[in-house]
């Protein structure tokens, strides 16, 4: 196989950069609609409980499965992976059964005007959950054998039929709001598993001739066609059948034994880790300390303060993650495997280390002169008056950069610890989300909303800890340094320090008579530190675009 699984992983995380700006910014003009023509309580309600009901379905059922698999195509067959795989529909069923039973009879709303809504919401949200993971054995398959684009198309497509459908309900009759959302969710999702299954189809059937040199067609441009098919004569699929779970003689057979525990080992972090993700968010729902109206404006800052997150930072982490498995073996030692792979991988993870901290930093600086700014474009002067929203984006600015280290230095343990060591892991993850929920619970009552970010802080950087000191014992026999990343240098220190300052005194001076020339201090500051930046790391910077450049000469030769 001669796919290159470093650029693939590269062109994973850029595509996926995009989409997630494109996909959040229509999201925040929705959201912005929503709160100006249908009210705060609405928006609540959305993002914060059905998407809540959501992201615990899918990450319990679908989270454990997929990474269990990933990196595992060498070591199992084809035919456990997908059996391992479809029993997240079945396990999905089963839990959306229970949480909806709890998010309508345990966690009620208090307005019965939204009741029917809210109960179809939940609903909706449970069987768009069943459905999507009929297609995650598609969605495996793809990442592995790096359909990177297919997968930006389908996301692309998803945001568009969400947004048509709600938009299309919601301009009818601004009471069915909740209706709108639900329909969007479900019909979007439905559209997904369709495309899936009929590309792969078509695919399948078309591989024959593509081998033969006979596939000929006016909707895909040969260039195309040659990304497809060029070096995938390790993919096994001959029909849409072999997608589908088989019986292999006894349940022995049937699933991997090896595979099963190491679902299992994810599942229980699983548990963990989706307490940690959303845990502001199930203490606010178990014990209401916000309004719904108070919670869509938490929800609001959040994702802003999310940005870099949501925009960089996981799409990068996610693609390392994929990247990681496939370079480093995690049932060997180091001294045991390819020695080239583990210097790249060494390489990349310092790399990335050093790009993803240099980017929360700079969120950091200029997020506590841009904070306001921010959102007086967004929600206008009523929306900033009380200084809570300019409070919680500005300690957000924080969070970014601890979520930054740690996203990558976890993900780079998840893929290489053994399964010994992940199960010893989960202990350590339930005492770092009980210690979470106690102190947003705490937190909250003292400082108020603020506590969320506070408590969010301070278990990240518990956890930043921990896997730097697994990737520290990893490597203390080796010549390798891949934490050496973690420092960014004093050129971009000190450029950072000075343009926080001049923008901190632009805020103070200029934003009350004009916020242009303010943001225009800021860009100007902003291109100097970036600037300093890459003067720092002019190696760095060389060789991604050499890497660039060279695959731009390979595509051009080839077509």
């Amino acid at each position: 196989m001669a796919r290159n699984l470093l650029m693939s992983s590269l062109e994973n995380a850029s595509f996926n950069i995009l989409f997630q700006i494109l996909f959040r910014c229509i999201t925040f003009l929705i959201n912005a609609w929503v709160i100006r023509n249908v009210g705060h309580e609405v928006l609540g309600i959305m993002n914060v409980r059905l998407l809540l009901l959501e992201s615990t379905i899918l990450f319990l059922s679908r989270e454990p499965f997929n990474r269990a698999c990933l990196g595992q195509k060498d070591e199992f067959s084809w035919g456990h992976m997908i059996n391992q795989i479809w029993l997240s529909v079945p396990i999905s069923f089963v839990l959306s059964l229970i949480f909806v039973y709890v998010w309508l009879n345990l966690l009620p709303l208090s307005n019965p005007e939204y009741a029917f809504q809210y109960a179809f919401g939940c609903w909706s949200v449970a069987f768009s959950c069943v459905l999507e993971l009929c297609s995650a054995n598609m969605a495996l398959v793809a990442q592995l054998y790096c359909f990177v684009k297919l997968k930006v198309a389908l996301d692309t497509l998803h945001i568009f039929v969400r947004s048509i459908l709600f938009l299309s309900i919601i301009f009818y009759d601004r009471s069915l709001a909740l209706i709108a959302f639900s329909v969007a969710q479900v019909g979007s999702i439905g559209v997904i598993v369709l495309s899936y299954y009929v590309f792969f189809f078509w695919y399948i059937k078309k591989k024959p001739l593509y081998a033969k040199g006979a596939l000929k067609t006016r909707f895909v441009p040969e260039s195309v066609l040659h990304k497809l098919y060029d070096n995938m004569e390790d993919f096994q699929f001959t029909s849409i059948k072999d997608f589908f779970p088989k019986y292999l003689g006894s349940f022995s057979t049937t699933f991997n034994k090896k595979l099963s525990s190491l679902t299992i080992s994810f599942a229980k972090q699983g548990v963990v880790k989706q307490l940690l993700t959303e845990g502001e968010k199930y203490v606010m729902s178990v014990n209401p300390v916000m309004s719904f109206s108070e919670q869509a404006t938490y929800d609001v800052v959040n994702n802003l303060g999310s940005l870099a997150a949501r925009f960089v930072f996981r799409p990068i982490e996610d693609s390392s993650y994929f990247y990681f498995t496939q370079m480093v073996n995690r049932d060997l030692p180091v001294h045991r495997q390819d020695q080239y792979k583990v210097q790249e991988s060494c390489t990349v993870l310092s790399h990335v280390c050093k790009t993803v901290t240099s980017i929360g930093l700079i969120v950091l600086v200029f997020g506590q002169s841009y904070a306001r700014t921010l959102l007086l474009l967004y929600g206008g002067e009523a929306f900033v008056e009380s200084g809570l929203p300019v409070q919680l984006l500005r300690s957000h600015c924080l969070a970014i950069v601890l979520l930054a280290v740690n996203g990558v230095t976890e993900c780079y343990a998840f893929a290489t610890m053994t399964s010994v060591q992940l199960n010893n892991y989960n202990y350590l993850m339930v005492f770092f989300s009980i210690s979470f929920l106690l102190l947003s619970y705490v937190l909250t009552y003292v400082l108020g909303p603020v506590g969320f970010i506070i408590s969010n802080c301070i278990n990240m950087f518990a956890r930043i800890v921990h896997s730097i000191h697994f990737i520290h014992e990893k490597y203390k026999d080796t010549s390798h340094k891949p934490l050496d990343g973690l420092y960014v240098g004093n050129i971009f220190l000190l450029a950072l320090f000075i343009g926080g300052c001049i923008t901190k005194v632009s805020e103070n001076k200029l934003l009350h008579d004009s916020i242009v020339m303010h943001i225009g201090v800021g860009a100007v500051c902003f291109i100097c530190v970036l600037l300093a930046w890459a003067y720092e790391n002019k190696q760095l910077v060389i060789n991604t675009y050499t890497k660039i450049t060279d695959k731009e000469d390979k595509k051009v030769s080839r077509d």
